[in-house]
């Protein structure tokens, strides 16, 4: 078969060269995706164009919802949920600094409601982690001094600059590639997400608009509760102190979704791939019976198992601390928060709080989400001790100074300053008189 460049064009074939991927087992969706990406930019002037998008997303996600069932939301749900989050609010007043964020009137989210008002939230959040990653493939492609391999050109020599046109094209169709795997599994994630969350803010990482206030999902509260042998009111109370919680540190803590997106671009941003490292371990696999060169499949297999992934670099190792360490002290902070104001009110409030901790730890769809795109997880161990460290920072400087931590990101803490605090909140506290610094 010759295939590479249209006769009278001379432009890359890139149907031609989708096939090629297919014969080698790439997966046919992947296919589509990147084929309507490349599509996309012939008509984008500017040559640029989102490698998430949010109908992409919208679509996997929905799919996965549907399979499940999305009941809607009744007038009996909405009262229920509403008496609920405002006896949450009203506890929350006497603890937490921030004030209850605005309280809507659809107390109540179907799940396809969350999904509606989450996806853009999901898109700019892991938009530049596709990047990144796309980025690393493509400048390999485009810096590789060598000709590309003859299955990719077709019979016959090519000349320098049809290398070149065709090194361009390989280089978008990766791109494409990278663009809907990672929409693929956010997708996937996401619709996971909205099977099992039981509040719009239940992810604990600031999605939504900065106004968009708290609300449950009755469907999953109720699936949530399944088999505990608590009072549903109880159930409703808790969850609602979360999701309260929640809702008010996302809502006064404006920089947190621009930190947490920057923490994302810094590891993104740092992706390189290191060709002969990868090569050395392909031929490893391939003694060893990991790829069979006949199965294009066990390639696939390799691939989603973590065989090829890159070093990181000291850069990035830090933006996943930073994030592991913020991401952990959100939910250590709600924790927190909600054991103030609730532990002694509620009577089943241990079993509830430890059954929501145990769910985290071992089936939490959104742990699985920064594991698979960012090797990030967030231990149980690190999420007590960040509920831990709340509790000592409201000792010394009580409930209002513990809140105010979350002005700046310089008054966050990072793992070693968790078993010091009282240090650490000295390190970063301006002194009242500055006298003795003069």
């Amino acid at each position: 078969m010759s295939f590479g460049f249209l006769p009278n064009e001379g432009q890359p074939d890139f149907d031609a060269l989708l096939k090629k991927f297919s014969e080698m087992g790439i997966d046919s969706g992947v296919l589509a995706g990147a084929k309507s990406f490349i599509e996309g930019m012939g008509g984008n002037k500017s040559g640029e164009q989102n490698l998430i998008t949010v109908a992409n997303l919208r679509e996997i996600s929905r799919k996965i919802i549907t399979a499940k069932g999305d009941l809607p939301v009744g007038s009996v749900d909405l009262q229920q949920l509403s008496q609920s989050l405002t006896i949450a609010n009203t506890w929350l007043d006497t603890e937490i600094l921030f004030p209850a964020a605005t309280v809507s009137n659809q107390s109540a989210w179907a799940k396809r409601d969350w999904l509606d008002e989450s996806v853009n939230g999901w898109q700019q959040l892991f938009e530049p982690l596709a990047v990144g990653m796309a980025d690393a493939l493509g400048n390999v492609i485009a810096s590789s001094n060598n000709t590309l391999p003859i299955e990719f050109m077709g019979s016959g020599e090519q000349n320098p600059q049809q290398q070149e046109a065709m090194k361009l094209m390989l280089a978008r169709i990766l791109r494409g590639f990278m663009g809907t795997l990672i929409a693929t599994q956010l997708g996937q994630g996401i619709g996971t997400l909205a099977n099992t969350i039981t509040g719009a803010n239940d992810v604990a990482i600031p999605l939504l608009k900065a106004d968009s206030g708290s609300h449950l999902i009755p469907q999953n509260i109720t699936e949530w509760a399944d088999g505990l042998g608590i009072d549903l009111e109880q159930i409703r109370i808790y969850l609602s102190l979360r999701e309260a919680a929640a809702a008010r540190l996302f809502a006064n803590t404006p920089w947190l979704e621009n930190y947490i997106k920057d923490l994302i671009i810094a590891y993104g941003e740092g992706i390189t791939i290191d060709v002969d490292s990868i090569t050395r371990q392909a031929e490893e696999a391939m003694a060893g019976g990991e790829i069979d060169i006949n199965n294009p499949q066990s390639i696939n297999i390799a691939l989603n198992a973590g065989l090829f992934t890159p070093q990181q670099t000291p850069a990035q190792e830090l933006a996943l601390t930073r994030l592991e360490m913020t991401l952990a002290l959100i939910e250590g902070w709600i924790d927190h928060v909600i054991s103030a104001v609730a532990s002694e009110k509620i009577p089943a409030f241990n079993a509830l709080i430890e059954n929501s901790r145990r769910r985290r730890a071992t089936n939490s769809p959104m742990q699985q989400i920064f594991a698979n795109l960012l090797g990030v997880e967030v231990s149980p161990r690190k999420m007590r001790e960040a509920s831990a460290f709340w509790s000592e920072v409201k000792k010394l400087r009580g409930a209002d100074g513990r809140d105010k931590c979350w002005e700046d990101p310089a008054f966050l803490p990072m793992p070693n300053d968790l078993s010091d605090v009282k240090n650490f909140l000295d390190s970063v506290t301006v002194p009242d008189d500055l006298s003795g610094l003069i």
